[in-house]
């Protein structure tokens, strides 16, 4: 059973294929989940991620997203990406990356995605990468939340930077003022100078221990 589904969308050459993904991945990916045992639950979001972007292509439209995504089930975050949106949870105070930022017009990037087995094209000149890569864990007691955000942020604010400036309002007494986390993360990059879209997302996972 699925208790929570959570994603950062980062629209590139528009936003018409964000705003299709946010209409139809978590849809996508919990038909793919009914039809498969709770241990496939990889497989399922894999098969979602590329159902949505097959009828994207329906469309006819141009531009791409990328997209990070927390899927919670029976006590495990499931944490997947396409793009350079990225996952980072603090664990016990320390900033751990879930995803890896993928940015295929790197040509090392490129090979490392085609050696795990996906494959990178360009379509209507945007970079397109077939199949997300996905992460399970359990989630353990000092796991205490996780940050979903866009490069907007993360080219300016680096992962224990981060963590560190939303713990304090995350783990305390105060653990219920999210909003002002978000806040503040999006004033740093900034401040910084990010001129990118800054999406961000945080999931306190307290919330979903088994």
């Amino acid at each position: 059973m699925i208790a929570g589904f959570l994603c950062v969308f980062d629209g590139h050459g528009g936003a018409k294929a964000a705003e299709f993904a946010a209409n139809h991945l978590d849809r996508h990916i919990m038909d793919q989940s009914r039809k498969r045992c709770a241990n496939e639950i990889v497989e399922a979001v894999r098969d979602g991620y590329l159902t949505t972007d097959a009828e994207f292509l329906k469309e006819g439209v141009e531009g791409g997203t990328c997209c990070v995504t927390a899927l919670i089930q029976e006590g495990n975050l499931v944490v997947s990406n396409a793009g350079d949106c990225r996952a980072v949870m603090s664990r016990g105070g320390i900033a751990e990356a879930l995803t890896s930022d993928h940015r295929p017009c790197r040509e090392d990037e490129k090979q490392r995605i085609e050696t795990l087995g996906g494959y990178v094209d360009s379509h209507h000149n945007v970079w397109r990468v077939q199949g997300p890569e996905t992460k399970v864990l359990k989630i353990e007691h000092d796991c205490e939340f996780v940050i979903l955000a866009s490069d907007g942020l993360w080219d300016k604010v680096n992962n224990q930077e981060a963590a560190d400036m939303v713990r304090p309002l995350c783990t305390g007494i105060e653990k219920t003022k999210t909003i002002f986390c978000l806040q503040k993360l999006v004033d740093l990059a900034v401040k910084r100078g990010s001129t990118d879209d800054i999406s961000v997302m945080i999931v306190q996972l307290g919330n979903f221990l088994s």
